[in-house]
């Protein structure tokens, strides 16, 4: 080599574990969290009132890690939580018939299709909408009631909301009250 020099490196040892001589700040989230940790040993009995009171004092006035870690010298560290139990996802097979899906289901959501027609409901609706019976038809009670006193109310004129329902029911993606597409 042709004499060039690496800086030596300070404070840090590669691969091996050592205790940082530097007492690292802490902020109010490792302040909450000791409280928290605090609270859940005088609920298990761990701390008498007075003594609780004390380290959640001593906890919110830490600023260093070291004085945090201070506070738990004496109590058990907590278990580590167990891993959920892992169950695999159903493996759905492209062309066999799923039964939580009899209608089949949407490409694009993988949700299962209504039992109840969007043809049937769009059309219903625009012939009368100002009834409500396309929603009434789709499971939509209290909309097609809404419909049916709005209508009514304005001497006819809000039939045009049923109308204009209808359209909305043919042109988009309308759902039945359990969020399912309705069928094409």
């Amino acid at each position: 080599m042709t004499g060039a020099r690496r800086p030596a490196r300070t404070g840090t040892v590669h691969r091996v574990s050592t205790e940082d001589p530097r007492p690292l700040r802490i902020g109010h989230d490792e302040r909450e969290a000791a409280v928290r940790a605090l609270g859940d040993h005088f609920a298990r009995g761990r701390l008498d009132p007075s003594e609780f009171e004390e380290r959640v004092a001593q906890a919110y006035a830490a600023r260093t890690r070291t004085e945090l870690d201070a506070l738990f010298g004496d109590l058990p560290s907590p278990p580590t939580p167990a891993a959920p139990p892992y169950h695999p996802a159903p493996v759905h097979q492209p062309g066999a018939a799923d039964p939580a899906a009899p209608f089949g289901c949407e490409p694009v959501s993988g949700r299962p299709y209504s039992d109840k027609s969007k043809v049937a409901a769009g059309v219903l609706q625009l012939c009368f909408g100002w009834a409500g019976v396309g929603r009434f038809y789709t499971g939509h009670v209290g909309l097609g009631i809404a419909q049916l006193i709005v209508t009514l109310i304005t001497l006819g004129i809000g039939g045009i909301w049923g109308f204009i329902d209808g359209i909305v029911l043919l042109a988009g993606r309308p759902t039945d009250p359990q969020g399912r597409p309705l069928r094409s």
